[in-house]
């Protein structure tokens, strides 16, 4: 439940997150909330795993003063005025643990991170925090917009999912001093399955027609299913180890992101389908995938296959064929979901046909 009477930030409202059932009292298919509850109790009960994750949400701000090339600086983020403090305030009131917010590469542009979590309760959190930056944009009189791309020709919006594996009484699963760059042989079958599955799963984390303009080489997002070593282009990253002694601090704090996701896709069905599809990973004992340390583009077709990377779909309409034709997303979801899934986004992207791409980018805009 979360309840806001801030009547001095124009913010007055109530709304409560929660599963939902069928009548007879079993849980519905279609419940995207169940579908992740159900993957963390398989990962569970089959591994002994948890999963621990974070997003950062990438958004524009309509009450800024836009300027082309003030990404990342002190003025970009004083052209925001008091939207920063405010939302960090009432992010804080909400019941989450603000992290950072900082101004983006784009003109208006931002991103905010709350504290890991729990699989369950990260997404629910991801929910409030989307809930609460319009709300206290509005009271701003102003709006904003998680959309994936605001402009075919701009910087994109994305929603990073940093994760971690624990076991059963905590302690990260990782790292193994002795692995490819230090990953472990349970998270590397983890990845893998992640990397196996992504031209499926895609059309679940990254869900809507513009997401794949931004999905291209070269835009500091996911356009390979590959595993990269600090890399902002690649499909899942091995994150770097902010430390002194990173060998030390490295077995609590390595950990990853899966980067080709957006505000488009909901946090239940984004962290549901990474869960299930690394549960496949550990279930098959897949071996720690190549890491990845250069532009995947001038690599040519023997050496991508030979290393069981495939550029990932360049449409919505495609990734859903991928998802149409997956076995292990019907056996993870079941058919019901899945096809409920399949028809709703392939109106979606009949609505779009037709449209030029600044005005699908319009379209969704307003939606997000």
């Amino acid at each position: 439940m979360v309840d806001l009477d801030l009547p001095d930030y124009g913010i007055n409202e109530s709304f409560c997150i929660g599963d939902v059932h069928k009548l007879d009292g079993e849980a519905w298919e279609c419940c995207l909330r169940g579908q992740l509850r159900s993957a963390v109790q398989r990962l569970e009960e089959r591994h002994g795993l948890t999963v621990t994750a974070a997003f950062e949400h990438e958004f524009h701000y309509s009450g800024a003063e836009e300027q082309p090339g003030l990404g990342y600086a002190l003025r970009a983020l004083r052209r925001m005025g008091g939207f920063p403090d405010r939302l960090m305030e009432v992010l804080e009131r909400a019941g989450l643990t603000p992290d950072t917010f900082m101004p983006e590469y784009g003109p208006g542009q931002a991103e905010v991170t709350i504290a890991p979590a729990g699989a369950l309760r990260a997404a629910d959190e991801a929910v409030i925090l989307r809930e609460v930056t319009r709300a206290v944009a509005r009271g701003l009189d102003a709006r904003a917009s998680f959309a994936p791309m605001v402009d075919p020709a701009g910087v994109g919006n994305g929603v990073h999912v940093h994760f971690s594996l624990h076991d059963l009484e905590g302690n990260t699963v990782n790292h193994d001093p002795g692995g490819p760059q230090g990953v472990s042989d349970t998270a590397g079958a983890f990845v893998a399955g992640i990397l196996k599955h992504m031209p499926a799963l895609v059309a679940m984390t990254a869900s809507s027609v513009p997401s794949y303009l931004r999905l291209t080489p070269h835009r500091w997002s996911a356009a390979f299913n590959n595993f990269g070593l600090q890399d902002r282009e690649a499909g899942v990253r091995i994150c770097p180890v902010f430390s002194e002694r990173p060998d030390r601090d490295a077995p609590g704090k390595l950990h990853f992101e899966y980067r080709a996701a957006d505000g488009a896709a909901s946090p239940y069905l984004m962290l549901a389908a990474l869960i299930n599809a690394g549960l496949d990973g550990l279930d098959e004992k897949m071996p720690v995938p190549t890491v990845t340390q250069s532009d995947l583009t001038t690599w040519d077709d023997a050496a991508l296959a030979e290393n069981n990377i495939v550029r990932l779909p360049n449409r919505l309409s495609a990734a859903l064929d991928y998802l149409q034709e997956s076995q292990w997303a019907k056996a993870a979801f079941g058919d019901t979901l899945v096809d409920a899934f399949l028809r709703h986004k392939r109106c979606e992207v009949e609505i779009m046909d037709g449209l030029t791409e600044e005005e699908i980018c319009n379209r969704y805009v307003a939606a997000y």
